[in-house]
């Protein structure tokens, strides 16, 4: 029979684990499947009856199992089949409710393993009863079914048989009608999108067990989560809420003298006061075990007899109330801090954002205030996490001493606190250099933040110089700073963590010590109670590092953030005035102005205006002088744009709308970008897109006013986004207008259209103060300014200022002149009355750019799915030395641990009987073995950072090289935020965090499946039970995970529009203060943190749902471990082991929510390495460098260019760009390209450097198919001045040379030639003179000159001048056009420009329409036909200068 019944109890088990991995499978199936909940079936009653008989019979194996253990007369030895099939049924049940509000609704009947189940219990319980009966067949009595080994089965079998039925298929199911279907769709839907206040308005036991979560994880089960599905933060937590709670907290600070920390927590001392009441009760909670565990190893010490069993029950129950109490107040404690950290977050986020906009003088670098949101506020954030560690580490020391002084006596009390302390002291010196060393990363990350973001934006022009590899190099040099600071801090972490790792073994072996030298008498009890308040001390004192790094690291972003607000109160002032009723608009007092006001090389100032000048209303100023004369700081001045050093300050009565030469479009649509707040008037809007002749262009895109516009207006012409901003000036409908060169970036047509319908008709009644240096354009004003060193050398009208033969003034107009009589003058019938406009056909190609750069924008960034892939982690774990030292680092870390339990073992065993062994040798072998563990903690850390270091380093390197060598259409489609966020804030998790959290999780699993297998020594029940809660905890993480998993990526992508719209908002700031849109845009960005602290505080909470549960299960493990202690024969275990198992079981739920916490934290961390990884794998260019078919180093030598049948398309569904151009640009000559916006110009150009490949056909220099050959070798022996002139970061120097190739001499010699050598004098630091992000500090025009004097450096054979003096006056331009003649004369330069005298005097010219050529010839023989493109072009530009001269 003893056989029988351990055959049925196997296969019982057997069918426990199948139906348990059914349930796992099931689980992660549902997880897996995005499908929407099916509701054709609905559950009949007879399931209901189903599950109810199934509870029943469970219930009745339950209670027989426990009448057994109480009752039976063979001790305490219950059956194994008994027991076995009371755990099968019990989760036979639970599967078969979840089955029925689960699986019905799909199949129409239960799961297969479930009915097997139902009719092997069914055949085994009829054969048991059947064989009872035959056996009293004799003496048969129904008396007999009613005995006590009788009755379960009796009273199971009828329900059994009902049980069977389901074996038919139908009878559990029945069709839902229409009707209910869209009913239960329809209830299901508003339930699971939640309310939005479901937070606010949810009970205590609901807030405690954050039952108010489980709408979004239903939502998250059945669907992949959308942000749409999740609800809102709570008020408080709100940008708006926390933002002002700060505001006003700083402004009673006064911040100037004040301190913006203790203004933060003014602001939230409520929430942190609660928090501090949480965190208290869980530290005292925490103590309870410690304190009472000498008790319980007494009474395990002592007889057993019932009144002690009562006793020790008893304090069985109280360890497991302490632990639940510490569990519930400890999930509170963190998500309140989290809470705080949000709150926190929001309004320092709000706070930066609304100085930023008010910062003048050139404002914060993209880069600073990148990593002050990305890095710094998130910083101050968590450091709410830590907040309480600094008043709870002492509370807890003095608890830990009351222990100590309880069980052991004053002595080593004084001893262990004198230990505690000096391991304090011993940190200090390490806690100031890891302050330090913080610092210095911080300040290396700003650099190379701030040289990526640049490089980002400049991109392509870093392609077409071939310069790509040098500033990946410059990069790779920046990270290599910043590896060195990383390296030295995690090295000094690893010496902090093994010092407070090894204190609990000092303290302890100090502590034991004393306790020999005063001769306190070691027991087990106090020995355990002992080492339990070490261990339990240990997490305050291993935190403390981390603690102390906090601090310091939070002080170092705190002092960050106060120094940028604090920088901005020395920068601003106002030059608003309210309108009088008197004529003035501007008045423009003597003063001087400069960008760096505290600069103290530059002698002079930027402005000095000398004589007061007033402004009436209405009146036309316009602004002309030479290049870096002083025109855009003048236009600056009077915006109060620019530090007033002396004098008195420029006002401007009434509204002010501005037009800056760089253009700034925001992301959005053009309608966006024109009403720019304000609300639709729908006549004036036409009138105004109409007067900026943007209308064509609007009824040719697909989407009209509404098409997108992307990042920086990347996928609009020069044109477009210069007309676009003018609209947005005009419809702002102010007072004053300051418009700054508006017209250089379009042709002759659109600016003379601009002028007459926009300057002269829509701002007829305005005050308009427009630079130019389109000198056609100033007969028509009121009042000119003429600019000279920054002073106005001349003011007047045009007629009084013309009669003075020897001003500034004339000498500009002689220029201009002289420029117009190179032109052979037109017929007056080809002149039309009206700027040309552009017809359909000519605009078509346009269109079609725009159409396919809108199918090239990604509208938003696109999330994996899905788990984490385990390539993800095995890629991040072999990175560093193809993961050879893992294996190392876990030997480790389990060498560490069995040393530690073992130590402890023997302290316990040795104390468990006087007399055991000496104290010599107790305390000799204890401290050999904490020794020892120390030694191996110590090569577990040192590894750990080395690993680190190295794992961050290549995921860097693999990430940005891909980038760098990733097409151009990429990062037309990618914006640079995107880039930022992955190169900050993601890199800054893969330096200092993954590593350790992965390594965490796994060090905390060894030491869990330590604990428990020691626990399974104490009692083999345990194992059972474990895999029981095992695979609860596995199915709860797997419904867990799908919704925090989405909610964790939607945490790194709802980051990313925060960083984008500050970003563009820092580069239009003097565009939104002078519009007074600041409230908008602040109100859009609270907005986008809204959006994203939403998201955040879900991600947190969820967390913490999963952790209630889990802590609940273990304490339950632990509860059950004490019963079975308690009731165990002491013969069956010694006391010393049993109180190491209840000593360990004490940490268990504090190590089993640290495993949790760690596996979610760290699939949620590593969303961060999956998105490094996701942009290191991105299709790249052509090979920089092909060595088999490398062109000769003297290549080009003619400079012949050869276009064969050249089709360019941009994406295979695009419309085609270029259909079959063909012709050929002979070497050393000159080659002008012209036609209409949209007509082709650029895409040769871009074909010409392979920026996009041809789809057929090929170009050929000098005989050689460019296709062939690398890219490097292609673009190096090509020199190109683009359209938008570009400079880096650095000095004048390393803007001509960035490659470092040419001399001093060699750097002068081209800027005399480029007439820049006189504004480079005035600075002392010469070629050294710094120049700013983008080159802020230089105008248009000189910008437009240093990328001339790069190009003549280079000496390239063919080169390509793209609208290269396009913001340089006339008589600069024709100085420069003689240097450029000069200088390549033996060159092949192609000329893209829409100002005729730039290709008036070029051999050839090729006019390009609609993507194939309408004329290629020499420029006298077009001209030659009247009915020619390019005759048109020469009479338009020829009507429009003649008008100046009438």
């Amino acid at each position: 029979m003893a056989i029988f019944d351990i055959l049925l109890g196997t296969t019982n088990v057997a069918f426990f684990y199948v139906i348990l991995i059914w349930v796992l499978y099931d689980s992660l199936k549902q997880t897996k499947s995005n499908n929407l909940l099916h509701l054709k079936h609905r559950p009949t009653f007879f399931a209901y009856v189903t599950v109810l008989f199934s509870v029943v019979v469970t219930i009745l194996n339950v209670a027989f199992v426990f009448y057994k253990y109480t009752y039976s007369t063979n001790g305490l030895i219950i059956g194994f089949c008994f027991v076995s099939l009371a755990l099968t049924w019990g989760l036979a049940t639970l599967v078969s409710f979840y089955s029925m509000k689960k699986m019905l609704r799909e199949s129409k009947r239960f799961p297969f393993v479930l009915i097997l189940w139902w009719v092997f219990a069914t055949v085994v319980d009829t054969v048991s009863l059947s064989l009872k009966l035959v056996k009293n067949y004799e003496s048969f009595n129904l008396r007999i079914l009613l005995l006590e080994d009788n009755i379960v089965d009796a009273v199971s079998l009828p329900m059994l048989l009902v049980l069977c039925l389901n074996a038919l298929s139908n009878v559990c199911v029945r069709e839902g009608s229409e009707m209910e279907q869209r009913l239960l769709q329809k209830e299901f839907e508003s339930s699971s999108l939640g309310d939005e206040e479901a937070f606010v308005k949810a009970g205590i036991w609901s807030k405690l067990t954050f039952r108010w979560l489980n709408p979004i994880f239903e939502m998250g089960r059945i669907q992949k989560l959308e942000h749409v599905h999740v609800p809102s933060v709570p008020h408080s937590e709100t940008a708006a809420t926390a933002s002002s709670m700060l505001e006003q907290s700083i402004r009673k600070q006064k911040l100037q003298g004040g301190s913006l920390t203790k203004a933060i927590f003014v602001s939230v001392w409520k929430s942190l006061a609660l928090n501090a009441v949480l965190a208290g009760v869980n530290t005292i909670a925490s103590y309870i075990g410690p304190l009472l565990i000498s008790n319980f190893v007494n009474f395990l010490l002592s007889n057993n007899d019932n009144s002690s069993t009562k006793y020790g029950m008893v304090l069985a129950f109280i360890f497991f109330l302490s632990k639940t109490i510490e569990s519930l107040s400890q999930r509170q404690w963190y998500f309140g801090a989290q809470r705080i950290g949000i709150q926190v977050r929001a309004a320092l986020m709000a706070l930066v954002y609304s100085k930023s906009l008010m910062i003048k003088c050139g404002g914060p670098t993209h880069g600073k205030v990148i990593n002050l949101i990305n890095v710094d506020v998130e910083r101050i954030g968590d450091f709410c996490w830590y907040v309480h560690g600094v008043w709870l580490l002492p509370v807890q020391i003095i608890l830990a001493l009351v222990i100590l002084y309880i069980n052991l006596g004053y002595t080593p009390s004084i001893a262990a606190l004198s230990v505690t302390i000096l391991v304090m002291v011993c940190n200090t010196p390490l806690a100031n250099m890891q302050e330090g060393l913080h610092s210095k990363i911080m300040e290396a990350k700003d650099s190379r933040i701030k040289m990526t973001s640049e490089t980002m934006k400049n991109i392509r022009i870093l392609k077409l110089h071939s310069w790509e590899s040098t500033f990946l190099q410059k990069l790779f040099q920046l990270r290599d700073i910043e590896r060195n600071w990383l390296q030295k801090y995690l090295y000094l972490c690893s010496a902090v963590a093994t010092l407070f790792w090894a204190s609990p073994t000092f303290v302890s072996v100090f502590t034991f010590g004393a306790c020999i030298l005063v001769k306190t008498e070691l027991t087990a009890a106090t020995v355990l109670s002992a080492l339990a308040t070490f261990r339990i001390l240990q997490e305050p004192i291993y935190n403390l590092p981390e603690l102390i790094s906090m601090i310091s690291q939070t002080k170092v972003s705190v002092d960050r953030i106060q120094e940028f607000i604090q920088e901005e109160d020395q920068n601003q002032f106002m030059n608003k005035h309210v309108s009088k009723t008197s004529r003035i608009a501007i008045e423009v007092k003597p003063g001087e102005y400069a960008w760096e006001e505290n600069d103290q090389i530059l002698k002079r100032p930027t402005i000095h205006i000398v004589e007061k000048l007033i402004i009436n209303k209405g009146q036309k100023v316009a602004v002309c002088g030479p290049v870096g004369s002083g025109k855009s700081s003048l236009l600056c001045s009077m915006l109060g744009e620019i530090s007033l050093v002396s004098g008195g300050a420029t006002k401007v009565y009434g509204t002010r709308s501005y037009v800056p030469q760089s253009p700034w479009i925001q992301s959005g649509t053009i309608r966006e970008n024109i009403l720019f707040g304000k609300e639709m008037n729908k006549d004036f809007y036409d009138n105004v897109v109409d007067g900026c002749a943007l209308l064509q262009d609007i009824n040719l895109w697909s989407d009209g006013d509404l098409n997108m516009v992307e990042e920086r207006g990347i996928n609009l012409s020069g044109g477009q986004k210069q007309r676009v901003q003018l609209a947005r000036a005009v419809y702002n409908d102010s007072d004053v207008y300051f418009l700054d060169d508006p017209f250089s970036a379009v042709d002759a047509h659109t600016g003379s259209h601009l002028f007459k319908e926009c300057l002269m008709k829509l701002l007829y009644d305005k005050t308009v103060v427009y630079a130019t240096h389109q000198l056609e354009f100033l007969e028509a004003a009121d009042l000119i300014l003429v600019m000279k060193d920054g002073k106005i050398a001349e003011c007047g009208k045009y007629r009084d200022l013309i009669t003075c033969p020897n001003s500034e003034f004339v000498q500009q107009m002689a220029a201009h002149e002289e420029t117009v009589s190179q032109i052979p003058s037109q017929k007056d019938d080809f002149v039309s009355g009206r700027p040309c406009q552009k017809n359909r056909t000519e605009i078509e190609e346009e269109n079609i750019q725009e159409i396919m750069m809108d199918w090239k924008r990604t509208r938003e960034e696109e999330a994996m799915t899905g788990r984490v892939k385990w390539s993800v982690y095995s890629t991040f774990v072999t990175l560093a030395y193809r993961g050879a030292l893992v294996p190392v680092i876990l030997l480790c870390q389990i060498l560490f641990q069995v040393m530690q339990m073992g130590s402890n073992y023997w302290m316990s065993w040795a104390t468990e009987r006087k007399g055991r062994v000496d104290n010599a040798q107790l305390m000799g072998i204890f401290a050999l073995l904490s020794g020892g563990s120390s030694v191996f903690i110590l090569g577990r850390t040192v590894l750990m950072a080395k690993i680190a270091v190295e794992t961050s380093q290549r995921l860097f390197h693999g990430m940005i090289t891909s980038i760098f060598r990733a097409p151009v259409s990429f990062f037309d489609t990618t914006p640079s935020s995107r880039i930022l966020s992955r190169s900050s804030t993601d890199q800054s998790t893969v330096d200092t965090d993954i590593p350790y959290r992965l390594a965490g999780l796994v060090f905390a699993l060894i030491q869990l499946l330590s604990i428990i297998v020691l626990m399974s020594q104490a009692a083999w029940q345990v194992i059972l039970l474990f895999f029981v809660v095992l695979a609860i905890s596995v199915w709860y993480q797997a419904y867990y995970i799908t919704t925090a998993r989405e909610l964790a990526r939607m945490v790194g992508i709802r980051k990313a529009p925060i960083l984008h719209h500050f970003s563009e908002s820092i580069s239009g700031a003097a565009t939104i203060r002078c519009f007074n849109q600041e409230k908008i845009f602040l109100t859009k960005a609270m907005a986008l943190i809204d959006d994203y602290s939403r998201v955040a505080f879900h991600n947190y909470a969820t967390m913490e749902w999963l952790s209630v549960r889990i802590n609940f299960l273990f304490n339950l493990v632990f509860y059950f471990v004490l019963i079975i202690l308690v009731n165990l024969p002491r013969s069956a275990i010694s006391p010393s082991m049993a109180g190491l198992v209840a000593t360990y079981g004490l940490n268990l739920n504090v190590l089993q929510a640290w495993v949790i916490w760690n596996l979610c934290n760290v699939e949620n961390k590593m969303i961060s390495v999956e998105r490094i990884l996701q942009f290191s794998d991105i299709p790249s260019e052509a090979p920089l460098i092909i060595q088999d078919n490398r062109p000769e180093p003297e290549w080009p030598k003619e400079g012949k260019i050869e276009f064969h049948n050249l089709h360019i398309q941009y994406e295979p569904a695009a419309p085609m760009v270029l259909k079959g151009v063909t012709c050929v640009f002979p070497g050393q000559k000159k080659i002008g390209i012209v036609g209409r916006t949209g007509s082709g110009k650029s895409t040769l150009v871009q074909a010409l450097f392979r920026v996009v490949e041809p789809l057929e056909g090929c170009i050929l220099i000098d005989g050689v198919d460019i296709s062939k050959i690398g890219l490097q070798d292609l673009r190096s022996k090509l020199g190109i001045i683009p359209q938008d002139p570009t400079l880096f970061l650095g000095t004048v120097r390393t803007n001509m040379d960035p490659l470092e190739q040419h001399t001093d001499q060699e750097l002068w010699e081209v800027l005399r030639k480029c007439h820049l050598a006189e504004i480079v004098q005035q600075d002392p630091r010469l070629l050294d003179a710094p120049v700013a992000e983008n080159g802020e500090n230089w105008s248009v025009g000189q910008r437009q000159l240093v990328c001339l004097a790069r190009l003549l450096l280079k000496k390239r054979k063919i080169l390509v001048l793209d609208e290269a003096t396009a913001s340089i006056d006339t008589a600069t331009d024709n100085l420069i056009q003689k240097t450029i003649r000069e200088e390549t004369s033996g060159c092949t330069v192609i000329t893209v420009a829409h100002r005729i005298p730039t290709v008036i005097d070029t051999d050839l010219v090729l006019v390009l329409h609609e993507g194939t050529i309408a004329e290629y010839d020499k420029p006298s023989q077009l001209l030659q036909d009247s009915s020619s493109s390019f005759s048109k072009l020469v009479s338009e530009f020829l009507r429009r200068s003649s008008q100046s001269n009438c």
